[in-house]
């Protein structure tokens, strides 16, 4: 695998990204785009492996520091699933730019918690995009940060964002909070795992509070109920940090080819190596078998059934 640190530009401010392609061929290469987790980077070494199986397969990969975070440029300290949809959005225009890409055949792989929420939403708002990966995501942020907390936290911690609401239009200044222990609350596995570890020290420590309505507004099942891309959804049994039931929710609103893979017997990050060499290439498999030109669409439906058939047929000299 050849890894070139490359940029482009997302609303005026320059993305830091790392392209990743097969060790030989010059292309035009079939093209997986992936925007980082919740609080990721794209160094993270946790990426390397899902990246070395899909070069492998002959596809490339981009994956980037959304803005203001990592190498890339941007307001600091802001933390907004919205700006990074758009990034998401961008860096898929910048694929379509490169000449080693096929433009027909953009995917996105996203994992860990909103990693996973923005590859569902990017697939239901980029047409470009042919099929997408949603690894351990989250589907309703209002749900997420709500059962990280007891009752009575979250009582309390809606009237903080209540009165930092009204701060900010009296003031002009709103509260800095830790992402990480104040907005979302970690797991006692996630203070003890050491797989996110290489980056975890170059994450800003200090974000808007005002971040949190962000997420509480954030809501891929929205956009996995009118999704006809195809979708593949990775889930963990029993997952204290990104709750299982989101994973199987995204799934059942999927109106498109779909597939869900439910890790049992394992934990949140601990499945990220246990099941490794299980879920990879049944990723690799589902991205190959969409993420494809098509030169001829034929759409058919059979009597009786639900949906229709969609086949792409390609047709190169």
């Amino acid at each position: 695998m050849r890894s070139t640190e490359v940029t482009f530009f997302s609303e005026g401010d320059e993305i830091a990204a790392i392209w990743r392609t097969p060790d030989t061929g010059e292309g035009p290469f079939r093209a997986i785009v992936q925007g980082p987790g919740w609080l990721g980077l794209k160094d993270a070494k946790l990426y390397v492996r899902y990246h070395q199986a899909l070069t492998d397969a002959g596809f490339a990969v981009l994956i980037f520091d959304y803005r203001g975070f990592g190498d890339s440029g941007g307001d600091r300290g802001v933390l907004s699933p919205n700006r990074q949809l758009q990034d998401l959005v961008n860096a898929v225009t910048y694929l379509t730019t490169r000449e080693d890409v096929d433009a027909d055949s953009i995917g996105v792989f996203g994992t860990g918690g909103t990693g996973g929420g923005n590859a569902v939403l990017l697939a239901a708002v980029d047409p470009r995009v042919k099929a997408a990966v949603s690894q351990v995501p989250v589907a309703d942020g209002t749900d997420w940060l709500h059962r990280m907390r007891q009752e009575h936290e979250w009582l309390a911690f809606l009237k903080d964002l209540d009165e930092d609401r009204k701060q900010r239009v009296t003031t002009g200044k709103g509260r800095q909070v830790h992402p990480r222990e104040e907005i979302m609350v970690p797991t006692p596995e996630r203070r003890a795992t050491t797989i996110k570890a290489d980056v975890d020290d170059k994450i800003p420590t200090a974000i808007s509070l005002s971040a949190a309505e962000e997420i509480l507004a954030y809501k891929p099942i929205e956009a996995a109920r009118v999704l006809t891309t195809p979708l593949m959804v990775i889930g963990v049994e029993g997952d204290a940090t990104t709750p299982t039931d989101h994973a199987e929710a995204l799934y059942a609103a999927a109106r498109g080819p779909k597939s869900l893979i439910m890790q049992r017997h394992t934990t949140h990050y601990a499945a990220y190596d246990r099941y490794w060499e299980q879920t990879t290439p049944r990723i690799v498999e589902w991205l190959d078998t969409y993420v494809r030109p098509a030169d001829v669409v034929v759409t058919s439906a059979r009597a009786g059934a639900a949906g229709d058939l969609i086949e792409n047929l390609e047709i190169r000299s």
